[in-house]
């Protein structure tokens, strides 16, 4: 039996006789600091459902993988429970809430889903930058000093630090570990971050945003400036992601949850070179980290124009959203790249005949889904939406 190991812990953690503790967060997050984690050599068991990594490689199958995008969160009762009176980053930075959250669906759906992805936030790395996000209940994501402009200063103090992915973000790699472990190879452990552009969006609007008036301000009227902090974003992710891999994560998503927002031509000069930065030097970092190449997979949510670009970007997988139509994009695809998706989120409110005839139309369109494909939302699931017994 051949038996993963790896060893992965970062100076954000402080010896206790046999066991580590997240001491560096207890100052600002001290209800975060409920676990400790043994300080053992990580082994992780061999892999059971290799399903979903067959197909992100374009095997053929034996059914279509399935995972949904926010199948951790809010929906389940049971992260309620899990997540007591801490707030959303709290549980992001508790290696032991975090994989907890993370495992939540793969136990009530034990065996109807094939992967599992880390419980996070694109939203971590502006916070490894130096900016302060809060996630305010019924509102979302928050930035109290959002990029202003160039001369702001503050744009200039984030081009200039030098950021310690390894040591900011290290809770993420240690909840990746330990889910690993917990995982005992069920599923296959996804990683992930936020594309550059979609980060640089919330970094300068403050938060969501209907119009993204303060950033079509930014592209349009400082191309330079904002060409510069999207290439500092696009390294940080590559080393971020790399990270990942190190800690556990077996397959890397890049949401580009934004990309809608431009329009072709800008995609093209503001979102495609950064997406492509992260999947050229990502493969280079992990060899130099002496790690197995792991597929990587785009979701740029919006740019259905973008499809044949996103196809030749290097990710071996690209996620579609539900404007697409699934034999339409098969087509422009010509075998390139595997499909993720697109089932309309939305669709979870119908009835189960309802959801029965999309699925089977989905499937159809994908052409019967045993290569090629993974069957997935075209966005995450809606929060409001809870499943019984549907999937």
């Amino acid at each position: 039996m051949i038996v993963e190991s790896q060893n992965f812990f970062g100076d954000n953690y402080q010896l206790h006789g046999s066991y580590l503790v997240p001491t560096a967060l207890t100052a600002d997050h001290p209800k975060t600091i409920t676990s400790r984690i043994p300080l053992t050599m990580t082994n992780f068991e061999p892999l059971r459902n290799d399903l979903l990594l067959r197909a992100a490689r374009g095997e053929r199958v034996e059914r279509p993988p399935i995972w949904v995008m926010r199948q951790a969160g809010r929906y389940l009762p049971e992260y309620h429970e899990a997540k007591g009176n801490n707030d959303f980053f709290a549980c992001c930075r508790n290696p032991e809430i975090a994989s907890t959250l993370t495992l939540q669906p793969i136990e009530r759906y034990a065996r109807l889903i094939d992967a599992a992805i880390i419980f996070s936030d694109i939203l971590v790395i502006p916070q490894a930058m130096g900016m302060t996000v809060e996630m305010l209940d019924k509102k979302g994501p928050h930035f109290p000093n959002p990029l202003r402009s160039p001369s702001d200063g503050q744009y200039e103090e984030l081009l200039r630090r030098d950021v310690d992915v390894q040591k900011e973000l290290d809770y993420v790699y240690q909840a990746i570990t330990l889910t690993r472990q917990k995982l005992k190879g069920r599923v296959p452990l996804f990683g992930f971050c936020g594309a550059p552009w979609t980060l640089f969006c919330y970094m300068v609007e403050g938060g969501g945003s209907k119009l993204f008036v303060q950033v079509k301000t930014w592209i349009y009227k400082y191309p330079s400036a904002s060409k510069n902090l999207l290439q500092k974003i696009a390294e940080l992710c590559v080393e971020y992601l790399a990270l990942q891999v190190k800690a556990g994560a077996q397959i890397v998503q890049v949401f580009d949850s934004w990309a809608g927002e431009l329009s072709p031509g800008s995609f093209r000069e503001f979102s495609l070179p950064y997406l492509r930065h992260i999947s050229r030097k990502l493969p280079d970092r992990l060899r130099e980290l002496n790690l197995e190449l792991v597929p990587m997979v785009v979701f740029a949510k919006g740019a259905w124009y973008a499809l044949d670009d996103l196809c030749a970007s290097g990710y071996q997988v690209v996620g579609l959203d539900w404007l697409h139509d699934p034999a339409e994009a098969v087509k422009t695809t010509d075998g390139r790249v595997v499909l993720q998706g697109n089932a309309d989120p939305g669709l979870l409110y119908g009835s189960r005949e309802a959801i029965t005839t999309a699925v089977e139309k989905m499937i159809t369109g994908f052409g019967g889904g045993k290569q090629r494909w993974i069957v997935n939302l075209g966005h995450g699931q809606f929060l409001r939406f809870y499943v019984k017994d549907s999937l």
